[in-house]
């Protein structure tokens, strides 16, 4: 009898941490399933999502760079967040066979930002991207009193929080903008920083201390984990949260639909210090 197993495509896909993430807690609550990674490139998408649909041992994917956008129109069963996003990140199987597109970034930011309260404060994110629609999908429920976008595509931008139902400020990308100004959050949603990507622009790092001072700075990056940015930020006494934290927060809502059962968590100190070696 074969095993039920789900798994991460993308094009690339080598590089993702996923498959240890999610074979991790398979072994710590001893599940006979497994998860693996599988090379997707963008034409063979749609026959790998049809062909997958036949095999009952499947469970589901997780979505990454390329395929975000496509699987969201590709699924007929997406849902809320992935009509306000615009970007699917887990595809999985119910109970009653159908498959759900769903996002569970939102729920990776969520954990990434912790109990940090933003009702009525301030909030600026880097970027208007795919990574970015998350972070404006979380904003969107969080009553903040002001929510600042700074995009190099402000009308991008703007069309982007509409359609996740945000309403921002967007500002320039560049010095001197006050994007930083009294932010509780700040949340970097782009490449920039990450290994083989272009750095954090200089004017970005001389800006954190404009950062209320029980503020929090939140780098999706997570290639290096220790960016420019949020070692700057510490410099400045910030708080500080990485791109593991988020990793790992969407894996265990997309975990939980694979496979019917929450993830250990009680061990997340360990899964972080295999996954940063």
């Amino acid at each position: 009898m074969s095993l039920p197993y789900a798994e991460v495509i993308g094009d690339p896909v080598a590089h993702s941490k996923s498959p240890l993430i999610h074979n991790h807690w398979l072994k710590q609550l001893d599940l006979k399933a497994s998860y693996r990674a599988f090379h997707v490139r963008p034409d063979e998408l749609a026959g790998f999502l049809e062909n997958r649909a036949l095999d009952l041992d499947w469970r589901g994917c997780n979505v990454t760079i390329p395929h975000k956008e496509s699987a969201a129109m590709l699924i007929p069963g997406a849902d809320d967040r992935v009509r306000a996003i615009g970007a699917a990140n887990t595809i999985y199987r119910t109970q009653d066979k159908r498959l759900v597109a769903t996002n569970t970034d939102v729920d990776g930011i969520a954990e990434a930002v912790g109990a940090l309260a933003l009702r009525d404060r301030v909030a600026t994110v880097i970027g208007a991207g795919g990574a970015a629609r998350a972070a404006f999908a979380y904003l969107a429920a969080q009553s903040c009193g002001e929510v600042r976008i700074l995009a190099r595509t402000p009308e991008k931008a703007g069309r982007a929080a509409s359609e996740c139902g945000l309403g921002a400020r967007i500002l320039p990308f560049e010095a001197g903008s006050g994007a930083l100004e009294g932010a509780a959050l700040v949340v970097n949603a782009t490449q920039l920083g990450m290994a083989g990507q272009q750095p954090m622009p200089r004017f970005l790092l001389d800006e954190l201390p404009m950062v209320a001072g029980d503020g929090l700075v939140f780098d999706m990056v997570y290639a290096p984990l220790r960016t420019d940015l949020l070692e700057t930020a510490k410099r400045q006494g910030l708080r500080t949260a990485d791109g593991l934290r988020m990793l790992v927060g969407q894996a265990a809502t997309a975990f939980l639909r694979f496979f019917g059962t929450a993830p250990p968590r009680e061990d997340d100190a360990e899964l972080r210090a295999m996954l940063i070696r």
